[in-house]
């Protein structure tokens, strides 16, 4: 290594400080030097590479049809609600109230560290014939993490949470952003999961008034559909118009003739391992 930086510095100093006027000789000792710096950045670690970046919900569900969807089909008016980050003590029983008052069934994607803090929440949400699954334990951004080792920790460690609280290993997978890359879907086929996104969004997460996250919702509508929706959130943050706006989305849904049902009734897929 030594001998390398040593030939790196001399064609460097070699190149200005003595005249040369062969301008292809000048480019080819550049050459030289570009190449075994490279290996230096290499061999000690500090190699530079494309980061991954996520990519679209509709391109992955077209590469990996078997495992991952974004709709159910579209030839009977059944749509699926579907809740991300909770559960929060402080939204999530809210939301609850509401589905039990209109007696929809809907799939709640979890956090294991929410689902160990407040278990007796993930406990009633089965209880009132909800499907649980997961999203990860701690929320990260697993395409900026770009590391399947994490991706593998995050859901084993919510799985076995999940299990000492509801008896059953969730086969469905939602995650945290929606973002992911083709190698992390082939890993989560691996590990036995399905990947469910979504195609109806009510961006409810920015808070918006509940008619307006009512209206996105009610006007992207269509047979199949998967609803995202969110009963957690940060500790800034506030879902009480989501909750308001459940109160108009589902009996409009409903008065127009949909039938809602959980994401393994749509997909008609098994929820557990």
């Amino acid at each position: 290594m030594k001998e390398r930086i040593v030939k790196w510095l001399l064609v460097m100093g070699f190149v200005f400080c003595f005249p040369i006027t062969d301008i292809m000789s000048v480019h080819a000792l550049q050459d030289i030097a570009e190449r075994d710096l490279s290996d230096f950045r290499v061999e000690n670690g500090n190699s530079e590479r494309d980061p991954e970046q996520p990519v679209d919900l509709r391109i992955l569900q077209q590469r990996y049809p078997e495992i991952f969807f974004t709709q159910g089909p579209t030839d009977q008016k059944r749509i699926a609600l579907t809740f991300d980050d909770g559960p929060d003590p402080r939204f999530s029983n809210d939301v609850l109230d509401v589905l039990k008052q209109y007696n929809v069934p809907a799939t709640f994607f979890v956090l294991g560290s929410k689902a160990v803090a407040n278990p007796e929440i993930v406990k009633r949400m089965q209880n009132e014939g909800h499907v649980i699954g997961n999203h990860t334990y701690a929320h990260p951004n697993l395409v900026e993490e770009a590391d399947l080792g994490t991706l593998e920790r995050e859901v084993t460690r919510t799985e076995d949470a999940l299990n000492e609280i509801i008896g059953y290993r969730t086969k469905l997978f939602r995650p945290p952003y929606g973002f992911l890359y083709n190698e992390l879907v082939e890993k989560l086929g691996k590990m036995n999961y399905y990947v469910i996104a979504w195609d109806v969004d009510s961006l409810d997460w920015q808070e918006d008034p509940p008619e307006v996250i009512a209206s996105r919702v009610v006007d992207n509508i269509h047979p199949g559909a998967i609803i995202l929706m969110h009963d957690g959130a940060e500790s800034t943050g506030d879902r009480t118009n989501t909750t308001l706006s459940l109160q108009q989305i589902i009996p409009q849904l409903q008065e127009q003739g949909y039938e809602f049902v959980t994401v393994p009734d749509l997909l008609s897929i098994p929820f557990e391992k």
